[in-house]
């Protein structure tokens, strides 16, 4: 790791840390079937030569006077078999560990839950993959002991607040912000979310998708906002459906960082009955691609980075700081009626493929979030749900089989 011991959170992880609790805990998990059961002793020495090469996750988040800050620890981490859910709590008072991510294992699973504020989905996905390697290097000495883990990027990059590099101080185009539908019903009790993950074949949805015109964002977004539609009470059929979408901003910058480094775009529709997915598909489409020029996205990264540098703002107390931040991001999330990130194809070495059955990747949220991605020749999704009621997702998965689509689902129990 870099000389420092400690060093102050991203911009981000300042609101995940303020909008955190116990059924929302803003963690993340990705993971991955083996085509064998996992050894556990092999893979806790996988976990201690991962750490040693990328020690940015060897932290523990602390609470200052004006902000949260990261410091480094020398806490080694711990494999266990999975017991609990996914996403688990990996922050705050009723939290019992010191580190901010765990591996678990069950069967032929190996899972890394992280709590967000460490960083995002990439840099999850980049830590689980010098994980995976140095597992499978280690189970398959013979034909595997040659395989390079990670990007080999620097520690001074890996650590590095993009945020704040690339920000630059022109003003910003301020947009209003208008409250979205959400799905009526009750959530489920005692903290939960319900995780599912759909499966089906990647091929035939492309097909469908690029005879619509359309990318795979749009054509998701499209059912997902008809699936809720579906159900819409009629009074409340003037509201707009809003999808949140994050954009990987390494992309757009030269960055090579494991913290924090998206911006989420806003794309909204008002349906009408004679809307067709192909129609509505198509708006989310040219919305898109009007919020991700290259001046949008550093405008919106702009507006972010621009709160913090406020005088006013960095002097007053984080104990007061905080409750404000907790306000606004719950404000912010009337504004949306779903997430939907797009983690495109999951980048695993092809060597070590042979040995990679599937991989999931869920994300807790307060409503409703939907990942994306696809691997081996099938695209998921890993739902993560609130509520209930889960008619949102059977329409979903109804619309999706109509289509010809041969469908699968999983999902948790839950307390009902």
């Amino acid at each position: 790791m870099s000389e420092s011991t400690w060093y102050k959170t991203d911009n981000v992880a300042k609101v995940f840390l303020a909008s955190f609790n116990r059924r929302d805990t803003r963690s993340m998990r990705v993971g991955c079937t083996l085509d064998q059961k996992v050894d556990p002793k092999i893979l806790e020495q996988a976990l201690m030569n991962t750490v040693s090469l990328r020690p940015q996750f060897q932290v523990r988040i602390r609470r200052g006077f004006f902000w949260h800050y990261i410091e480094t620890t020398d806490v080694k981490p711990v494999v266990r078999e999975e017991t609990g859910r996914p996403c688990p709590l990996l922050y705050g008072n009723e939290y019992s560990g010191i580190l901010h991510y765990q591996v678990t294992y069950y069967n032929k699973r190996i899972n890394l839950d992280m709590f967000h504020a460490l960083s995002d989905g990439t840099g999850a996905f980049e830590f689980f993959n010098v994980l995976l390697g140095e597992y499978l290097k280690l189970a398959h000495p013979d034909t595997l002991s040659d395989i390079t883990t990670g990007s080999g990027a620097s520690d001074a990059d890996l650590t590095q607040d993009s945020y704040k590099q690339y920000y630059d101080k022109k003003e910003s185009t301020k947009h209003k912000a208008v409250k979205a539908y959400h799905p009526r019903g009750r959530k489920l009790p005692y903290d939960q979310l319900q995780f599912m993950e759909i499966s089906m074949d990647c091929d035939k949805v492309r097909h469908m998708a690029k005879e619509m015109g359309v990318g795979l964002t749009g054509f998701f977004g499209a059912l997902i906002m008809l699936s809720m539609y579906k159900d819409m009470p009629a009074l409340l059929k003037k509201l707009p459906i809003t999808a949140s979408i994050p954009v990987n901003l390494r992309k757009y910058f030269p960055s090579e960082t494991s913290r924090n480094f998206f911006n989420s775009i806003h794309v909204s529709s008002v349906l009408k009955p004679e809307d067709t997915i192909q129609d509505i598909a198509k708006r989310i489409d040219v919305e898109l691609k009007e919020n991700l020029q290259p001046e949008k996205i550093a405008e919106q990264m702009d507006s972010y980075q621009k709160l913090e540098r406020l005088l006013f703002i960095r002097m007053v107390p984080l104990i007061v700081k905080q409750p404000v931040v907790r306000y606004f991001s719950k404000q912010e999330n009337k504004t949306v009626s779903f997430v939907i990130s797009n983690m495109g194809e999951i980048p695993i070495n092809e060597r070590l493929k042979p040995y990679v059955e599937e991989v999931t990747a869920f994300c807790a949220h307060p409503e409703l979030f939907f990942t994306l991605f696809s691997y081996g020749g099938r695209l998921k999704m890993g739902v993560s749900n609130a509520y209930s009621d889960t008619r949102t997702i059977k329409n979903l998965v109804r619309m999706l089989s109509d289509m010809g689509l041969d469908i699968t689902v999983n999902a948790t129990e839950v307390i009902r």
